[in-house]
C-alpha cells in the first residue's frame, strides 16, 4: 500500500481499506510492528518537554516525576490497544445494524491514535497553544478514522447504516476519552 493511500484513509471509505483488511495482519503482529513503536513516542517527547521546558510552558509543568508519569503513559497506550479493540468489536456488533469481526476491530483500534501519536511531535515546540491546537486537529482525524473505518470495514444489515455508524463512533471516542481523561486527571493530581 502506498504512503499517500494511508493519507486518505481519514477522509473516505472506499480507498485503501478493503487492501488493509485483505492482508490481514494479525493482532500480535499488530501490536509488535506498530502499536509497541508508536506508543513509544508521546511518552519520551513528553520526557523530553516535562524534563527541558520551565513553567513557562504550563504552570507546574517542570516540578513532576516524569519518569514515573510517562512509564505510566506508555503502559496505558499498550492497554488502550486491546481495550479499545474490545470496545470497538462490542459497540459495533452491539448494533442491529452493523457487526465487525475481531479482527478488523483490532486494525481499526492499531490505525485510530496514529494520529494522536504523530501529533506528540508538536511537543519540539514549547508553545501551549501550538500544542492544544496540533492535538485537536489529531483528535478530529482519529473519530474520523475510525467513522470511514467502521464504514469501509463493517458488514451492515441495512441499505443505510450511517446514523448506526455514527452513534458507534461516538460511543467509541466518548469510552476512549473518558478512559484517557482519567487516567491524565489522576497523573495530573499526583
Amino acid at each position: 500500500m502506498r504512503a499517500l493511500t494511508f493519507l486518505k484513509l481519514p477522509f473516505n471509505h472506499r480507498e485503501g481499506w478493503k487492501e488493509l483488511q485483505a492482508s490481514s495482519p494479525s493482532i500480535p503482529l499488530l501490536a509488535w510492528l506498530v502499536v509497541l513503536p508508536m506508543s513509544l513516542l508521546p511518552p519520551v517527547m513528553l520526557y523530553y518537554a516535562g524534563t527541558h521546558y520551565s513553567d513557562a510552558f504550563m504552570a507546574g509543568f517542570a516540578h513532576r516525576e516524569w519518569r514515573f508519569i510517562t512509564t505510566i503513559i506508555f503502559l496505558a497506550e499498550l492497554l488502550s490497544f486491546f481495550v479499545i479493540g474490545w470496545v470497538i468489536y462490542a459497540v459495533v456488533n452491539g448494533t442491529e445494524e452493523l457487526t465487525i469481526s475481531y479482527q478488523d476491530a483490532y486494525l481499526l483500534a492499531v490505525l485510530a491514535p496514529l494520529p494522536l501519536f504523530i501529533s506528540s511531535l508538536a511537543l519540539w515546540v514549547p508553545n501551549l497553544l501550538f500544542n492544544v491546537v496540533v492535538i485537536l486537529a489529531a483528535l478530529g482525524i482519529s473519530c474520523s478514522l475510525i467513522y470511514h473505518g467502521l464504514q469501509a470495514l463493517c458488514t451492515c444489515t441495512h441499505q443505510d447504516f450511517d446514523v448506526a455508524t455514527i452513534s458507534a463512533t461516538y460511543t467509541i471516542m466518548a469510552a476512549s476519552a473518558l478512559g484517557w481523561g482519567i487516567l491524565f486527571a489522576v497523573i495530573w493530581a499526583y
